[in-house]
């Protein structure tokens, strides 16, 4: 009786959890429907591809450059205050992006909503954190990142619903409803957080340091993808000047004694160093394909944006059935068993992927995905949670801005990555349907073989089946 009612969450922290969940929807849901606008975007305001994708490219390079402030805020003001701000201010911002008059004005107030997502997203784990406890981690981590699946799953269906049922301004004007539910519901549920540390100092060269550091090196990255080839110009300026900019950070934050916006004692933790490395990985390995899979079903399936994003409906699907057990199995067993079988689940539903033809039955295509996506929770849920594991309370804000520096830098390096493979190996071939598909299948290679690069930081996470036993010996 006593165990069953132990392994039940607080009602206070179910709560605090699904009302952070809710205020990290808008952010989530409006990343991924930006994209199926572009079209409309660029005959609206009469310009070109070039000119809009920097309404998406400077998202997230703003988002970059607010996640290091964010750690400095939560260590300086009540969390519950800061987060529901900045959600506030994202739904402000949309209104912004949504009555825009010109190109310019989009792509200016896009960078003022990427600033307020670049502090919404390392508060929602962070709080999270501190909320739950670290007998509760992983189910609580399970329901916060409910929203992580809702925007790849339904962000391009609702977009694409929304685009030909209204208009793209709809995309960024239904935040508002969103946070008009989210900011009162938090306001009454979350607890007041106290500032984990009041003593830290606006640190301005280390937040500008890695701000500009992670800012260039997603541009140069991004680069890369454009011009499919990392050997050019313009990237091997920007991510040489990224590199530069992390070497001088090492060198700060030893001469400041690690009193920094970003401590580099935090990897000093073997369960954030493994985490942190697995994070990364698993970027690559997750995010990169979710770039070519919507374009392989429309070039060879002649799928509609639409259509494609509902064909990758079956992969959400399994993300959320297993999320739920995935939380529970974190918090009994700890996060290297749980990460170890998710990557064989994982390497099972890509695998496949290398033999997909245009010719392969869509139900088997379903299957692939569904289990693909099962996989994605037992990886990522419990990296994220080991990352925060045996971490002292001020150490939570830097654990925070760190994971978000690299989950960020990950998904820009798989997405450029496999594009940038899939156009090299397209190139100087002839078109046919046969050289378009080994180029696909060399892109979801890469995403294979990162996979099973993860099991090398997986076996240094948490293995809670180790503890148990030796409680139960002592």
């Amino acid at each position: 009786m006593t165990q069953s009612h132990s392994n039940k969450l607080p009602k206070e922290v179910l709560s605090a959890a699904w009302a952070i969940a809710l205020g990290a929807i808008a952010p989530m849901l409006d990343s991924t429907m930006v994209n199926i606008a572009i079209d409309q975007l660029t005959r609206n305001f009469h310009t070109n591809l070039a000119t809009i994708q920097w309404a998406i490219t400077g998202y997230v390079l703003a988002l970059a450059i607010a996640v290091p402030i964010a750690g400095w805020l939560m260590n300086r003001f009540d969390g519950k205050k800061i987060f529901i701000a900045a959600v506030i201010l994202f739904g402000f911002t949309s209104v912004l992006a949504g009555i825009s008059w010109s190109v310019t004005s989009f792509i200016v107030f896009r960078l003022l909503q990427g600033v307020t997502a670049g502090v919404i997203t390392p508060l929602m784990s962070t709080l999270l954190v501190k909320t739950a406890g670290p007998e509760n981690i992983g189910r609580v981590m399970a329901i916060v990142s409910t929203p992580m699946i809702f925007g790849p799953i339904l962000g391009p269906v609702l977009g694409g619903f929304i685009v030909q049922a209204a208009s793209w301004r709809w995309i960024f004007f239904i935040n508002v409803f969103i946070v008009l539910i989210a900011a009162p519901l938090m306001m009454r549920t979350l607890p007041a957080f106290e500032p984990f540390n009041r003593e830290s100092k606006l640190d301005i060269f280390g937040i500008l340091d890695l701000s500009a550091m992670s800012a260039a090196l997603i541009y140069g990255i991004t680069k890369a993808a454009d011009h499919a080839t990392f050997n050019n110009s313009e990237s091997l300026t920007w991510t040489g000047i990224g590199v530069l900019l992390l070497i001088a950070y090492i060198f700060y934050d030893r001469y400041k004694g690690h009193k920094t916006v970003l401590p580099l004692t935090i990897f000093s933790h073997r369960s954030f160093k493994a985490s942190s490395v697995g994070l990364f990985f698993a970027n690559i390995a997750i995010m990169g394909p979710m770039l070519i899979l919507p374009l392989f079903f429309q070039n060879f399936r002649h799928f509609s944006a639409m259509e494609a994003a509902i064909a990758l409906i079956p992969q959400g699907v399994g993300m959320l059935v297993t999320r739920p057990l995935i939380g529970k199995m974190i918090d009994q067993l700890g996060a290297k068993y749980v990460v170890i079988v998710s990557l064989v689940i994982s390497l099972v539903g890509t695998i496949p992927l290398l033999f997909v033809t245009d010719q392969t039955n869509m139900i088997w295509i379903a299957l692939i995905l569904f289990i693909r996506g099962t996989s994605f929770g037992g990886i990522n849920l419990p990296l994220t949670s080991d990352a925060y594991t045996g971490l002292a309370d001020e150490e939570l804000p830097d654990a925070g801005v760190g994971i978000n520096i690299i989950e960020n830098l990950g998904s820009s390096v798989g997405s450029a990555m496999i594009a940038t493979v899939v156009a090299t190996v397209l190139q100087g071939s002839q078109p046919t349907v046969a050289h378009e598909l080994a180029a696909y299948h060399a892109g979801f290679l890469v995403s294979v073989v990162v996979l099973a690069l993860i099991f090398l930081p997986s076996i240094f996470l948490t293995n809670k089946t180790t503890a148990s036993a030796d409680k139960h010996t002592i």
